[in-house]
């Protein structure tokens, strides 16, 4: 930046700001530092869609898993990380400390999403993160060391009435495939008070919660705590049960064509 447009936009943000010149500085590194995450992180979601029909592995666990829409892959981002080649790809134009900070690359040097099928986690248009789903015997979850953001796709799925909240983005992806494009995601059962909020925003607004339905009850208890505490500010909150031992992934990769009638079914909390 040229000497004279640095110094006017330093007091560009220190009037704006009304901060002190050092905060101003340390105000604007992290700007440059956010917008270099940022851009790397939409490089390697890129590169990673890039990947995922070059190798075959991807697509088989895709279709294992109930995904079997190439139009819907592509409009969810759905990339994969054969592993080894992302920091060649990158070195050109990243340095490789900007690869360590984001997450990217392990301390080992290696891609640290190899052999996972990713997810990029969009807020207002923006990465915010990605997520990684093995298809190897690794820890099946990986999401990078930041914020997971808001609800998954939020921007669209908060015009619709009601809404269905699942806690995968596989189970997001099939109900999406059958039409049931009101889901959202959470990432996990625990909402971080963003999502909370999103969710509570119209207090006219229906949730339908499905959870996994686990053997030690761990998906069952967080559906109904998380019900009470919707309930309590307003919301209408109905709970769907699916066989036992299911998910929504699981449930629809099995053929089911009945998730309309559970939803018609439900009772309210």
């Amino acid at each position: 930046m040229p000497r004279g447009q640095g110094g006017d936009l330093i007091r560009f943000v220190e009037l704006s700001q009304h901060l002190p010149f050092r905060q101003t500085l340390d105000f604007l590194q992290r700007q440059i530092a956010a917008a270099d995450h940022g851009s790397v992180l939409e490089a390697t979601a890129a590169f990673y869609q890039l990947q995922l029909h070059r190798h075959p592995e991807a697509i088989h666990y895709l279709q294992q898993r109930g995904l079997r829409e190439t139009a819907l892959m592509e409009e969810l981002g759905i990339g994969y990380a054969p592993g080894g080649n992302l920091r060649r790809h990158l070195g050109q134009d990243y340095p490789l400390d900007l690869l360590f900070a984001t997450g990217l690359i392990n301390p080992q040097g290696r891609d640290t999403f190899c052999r996972r099928v990713i997810f990029p986690c969009r807020q207002h248009g923006h990465i915010v993160n990605l997520y990684g789903r093995s298809i190897g015997r690794a820890f099946p979850h990986r999401l990078l060391p930041r914020s997971k953001g808001g609800l998954f796709a939020w921007e669209s799925v908060r015009r619709c009435h009601p809404v269905i909240l699942v806690e995968g983005l596989f189970d997001l992806a099939v109900l999406w495939q059958a039409g049931f494009r009101n889901t959202t995601c959470a990432l996990g059962t625990h909402l971080t008070p963003e999502q909370f909020q999103q969710l509570t925003e119209r207090p006219d607004r229906a949730i339908y919660l499905v959870f996994d339905q686990d053997e030690n009850r761990a998906g069952q208890q967080a559906s109904q705590h998380l019900a009470r505490r919707l309930a309590d500010t307003g919301v209408r909150v109905h709970i769907i049960p699916l066989p036992p031992g299911h998910d929504p992934n699981s449930y629809f990769a099995a053929g089911a064509t009945d998730f309309a009638r559970c939803l018609q079914q439900a009772q309210p909390l």
